[in-house]
């Protein structure tokens, strides 16, 4: 069974990332471990986001000025970086949330089609 869980887990689409860590912090402010842990646990371990690939995120959102850090103690009392979403990430987050139930709601319709388009459609949206 873990290998099967393995083999499934999702490869994370670019600027997907983005998205799921700012998801994390509407929460509340969180180190780096405990934003990958979450997106894990809320994805049902299907979405594993590795450290080489968390960081230059967290980073890149920092610098955009979507997060803000502070350093304090994780709850093994070890020093750690603690992300908060700003204002403005948390205005991101409303706008990439849209985009995103837009995109799954169109890759659901297509990959529930039982049948193609009728013909006439098609000529007519390339018109």
């Amino acid at each position: 069974m873990e290998k099967f869980r393995q083999e499934s887990r999702l490869d994370l689409f670019r600027g997907t990332l983005d998205v799921l860590i700012l998801k994390a912090l509407v929460w509340g402010p969180l180190h780096g471990y405990a934003i990958t842990s979450l997106i894990r646990r809320q994805s049902d371990d299907a979405l594993l986001v590795e450290e080489g690939t968390l960081y230059p995120a967290l980073w890149r959102l920092e610098n955009k000025n979507l997060l803000t850090a502070d350093w304090g103690l994780s709850e093994n009392n070890r020093k750690a970086k603690f992300y908060r979403l700003t204002p403005e990430g948390r205005r991101q987050l409303h706008h990439e949330t849209k985009i995103w139930e837009a995109y799954a709601m169109a890759v659901a319709k297509v990959l529930s089609a039982t049948q193609p388009p009728m013909p006439q459609a098609l000529s007519e949206q390339s018109a």
